[in-house]
């Protein structure tokens, strides 16, 4: 089971800073929280952090398999190093190498189609 994050957004907007629940963008933007990616988005858009803060955050990430399937054939299509992909995501190497371990075959199926 998966939280609902359009409602957690919701609720801290609607407590914190209800002017922007007024934003037709924002609203658009609450009803398309599918993946992680697009939590994290949202997150980065709505709340500015410190470096420190972004920094710390970073270690507690987690994907789900969507968004790292994304990420990997992103990769591959455009022919990214995992250097590029690491720096341009924050993402370590190691993580990005195991996850194209992980999902060799579902990637070499999508590149099949």
């Amino acid at each position: 089971m998966r939280p609902n994050y359009s409602k957690i957004y919701y609720d801290m907007l609607k407590q914190d800073d209800p002017e922007k629940l007024k934003d037709p963008k924002i609203k658009e933007l609450l009803k398309k929280l599918n993946t992680t990616e697009d939590v994290l988005n949202f997150n980065e858009k709505i709340f500015k952090q410190s470096k420190e803060s972004q920094q710390n955050n970073q270690k507690l990430k987690t994907y789900d398999k969507k968004t790292m399937l994304r990420l990997l054939q992103y990769q591959k299509k455009h022919e990214l190093s995992t250097s590029f992909m690491s720096k341009k995501y924050k993402i370590s190497r190691t993580t990005i190498a195991k996850w194209r371990k992980t999902f060799e075959k579902e990637l070499e199926t999508a590149s099949g189609e």
